[in-house]
Formats: structure tokens, C-alpha cells, sequence
């Protein structure tokens, strides 16, 4: 029970990668707070860990919306009396890369990954240092850390915001006790990436920069934000956990 006592919010936590790490941390003894846009699989995630005797909480949540944060933020602290972790996972991969700077579709990317981002931060820092300590977790992506010839540039662009995001909030707010650090998954097999998985040529180009030969799963993800939200990672804050198999090692 790594995480017995603890109030974590979880956005984008309906499906994928955030789901998982809604499961994860429940079963670690959290109390977990789902914040999503798809209000039919947010609810199913959070009734489903309350069957199993947890308890969790569902709120609808745009992240790129002020009154949403304030609403799921104000309900978590009335009904838990606090936040002691929040992971910022909820995120688009925006348009397709077609050798054209689209800047509708970069504000797109950019509103979701990066300001969504900090709505949150900014939303439950008074409470953590309130409370005395907290830890913040931020879901970037290998694409934060290198290139791509198939990746939009916005997500690129936004990923790396959020690692230099988390580095900021980090030194900060380190005097508060309140940690910040971000995650930098590979491909995982999830829908987001489904369009990799159902073209054999995609796939091939992913694995071959793969040391480990594989495609990463949801679990590998979710133990890495365990770990970080747990009290085992105290002395972890500004850093990057990535997860991509080795894809960066190169």
C-alpha cells in the first residue's frame, strides 16, 4: 500500500495510460479523483475501482478550462480535505504532420498539453502548501526530449514544455516540499497510437528504434508515476522518468 492516506487526482484518467495509473494507485491505497471529457468511461473507471472498495471520486473535466479545475479541485478538498498528488496526463497528439505549420492546429496541441498543464499546477499548489508537501507529476513524452520526421512539431514543441514546465515548477516550489517531475513515455499501445499499430510500415519504424523490441503497455507507465507520487521517490524533483524502451538511448 504505497500510497495509503493519499488523495490523487488523475486527468485523462478514462482511458489509456490514465486509467491505468488510476488502478494502479488505488490498488497502492489512494484515494483517486478521475478528471476526463468522456463522462460514460470516466464514471465506469471510478465505479469499477469503488466495487473493488476503493474510493474514488469521477468529475467532467476540460483541462483547458479554469471553472472546470476550480469545480473538481473545490469538490476534492470538500469531500478528502486535500490533493497530495496530481498527474497531469491528459493530452492530444493534435494533426497530422504534413509538411505544413498549421496554427490552428498547433493552439490546438498547445491549449491541451501545455496551459491544461498548468491550469492544474496552478490549481493545487495552495493546497499542497497547505498541506506541507505534495507531488506533481507531468506527462510528457520521448517526443519531448527528440525529433520526429512523422510527429506534428506542436506535439513535439508541447511535450518539451511540459519537461521544462515540471523543471520550473520543481526549483520553485522545492522549499514548500512540493515535488514536480515528468514522465517521458515511448509508444505505448493505447488508442492514441493506434494509427502506428495498424500500419505495418509505422510499426516496423517504431520498433526498429526500440532496443528492447517492444511496444510498451500501459502498466509500464502507470509503476513509474507510482513511484513518483509515492514518498520512495522523496528525493526525486526536476527530473524526467522516461519510459521508451531505450528509444532515446540511441
Amino acid at each position: 500500500m504505497r500510497l495509503l492516506g493519499k488523495v490523487a487526482i488523475v486527468t485523462g484518467g478514462a482511458s489509456g495510460i490514465g486509467a491505468e495509473i488510476a488502478k494502479v494507485f488505488s490498488s497502492e491505497g489512494a484515494t483517486v479523483i478521475i478528471g476526463d471529457i468522456d463522462d460514460e468511461l470516466g464514471s465506469a473507471v471510478v465505479n469499477s475501482l469503488i466495487s473493488k472498495g476503493a474510493e474514488a471520486m469521477y468529475s467532467h473535466l476540460d483541462v483547458r478550462s479554469e471553472r472546470d479545475w476550480n469545480r473538481m479541485i473545490g469538490h476534492t478538498v470538500e469531500r478528502f480535505q486535500k490533493v497530495d498528488v496530481l498527474v497531469n496526463n491528459a493530452g492530444i497528439s493534435g494533426a497530422a504532420w504534413h509538411m505544413k505549420l498549421d496554427i490552428q492546429a498547433w493552439d490546438a496541441v498547445m491549449n491541451v498539453n501545455i496551459f491544461g498543464c498548468l491550469l492544474g499546477i496552478q490549481m493545487v499548489i495552495p493546497h499542497m502548501i497547505d498541506l506541507g508537501f505534495g507531488s506533481i507529476i507531468n506527462m510528457s513524452s520521448q517526443m519531448g526530449l527528440v525529433g520526429s520526421t512523422s510527429t506534428h512539431p506542436s506535439y513535439n514543441a508541447s511535450k518539451g514544455a511540459v519537461r521544462a514546465l515540471s523543471k520550473g515548477i520543481a526549483v520553485q516550489y522545492a522549499k514548500e516540499n512540493i515535488r514536480c517531475n515528468s514522465i517521458h513515455p515511448g509508444p505505448i499501445d493505447t488508442a492514441m497510437a493506434s494509427d502506428i499499430f495498424k500500419n505495418p510500415d509505422l510499426m516496423s519504424g517504431a520498433l526498429s528504434k526500440i532496443p528492447l523490441g517492444r511496444i510498451g503497455n500501459t502498466c509500464d507507465v502507470a509503476y513509474g508515476a507510482l513511484f513518483l507520487a509515492s514518498d520512495e521517490s522523496s528525493y526525486i524533483t526536476g527530473s524526467e522518468l522516461v519510459i521508451d524502451g531505450g528509444w532515446t538511448a540511441y
